[in-house]
């Protein structure tokens, strides 16, 4: 599993695993919203080459690890939400 920097996403697409509350606190802005209990169920809707993001980056590096195993090609976002926006990076909202 590789991890990247907020900096590093470029042009990934960005799959965000946060409950739906998270997601309603502040998001990533063009963001796809697939919760960590879904993404099994949702696996067709998750684009190969996806950064996936979490509040700090520890439950997006799981789901990271079962999409590999999936045969996608996946990248864990360092630092979450979290990182995102201390780097001033565009939110929809606020991350708390």
């Amino acid at each position: 599993m590789r991890d990247i920097s907020p900096a590093e996403v470029h042009d990934r697409p960005i799959v965000d695993v946060r409950e739906p509350s998270e997601w309603q606190q502040g998001h990533v802005d063009g963001a796809i919203h697939i919760p960590m209990g879904e993404v099994v169920e949702r696996l067709a809707e998750v684009p190969d080459g996806a950064a996936v993001i979490c509040r700090s980056g520890a439950r997006s590096a799981r789901v990271v690890a079962y999409l590999e195993r999936q045969g996608l090609d996946a990248v864990n976002v360092a630092g979450g939400t979290l990182a995102w926006a201390a780097e001033g990076r565009p939110m929809v909202g606020s991350v708390a």
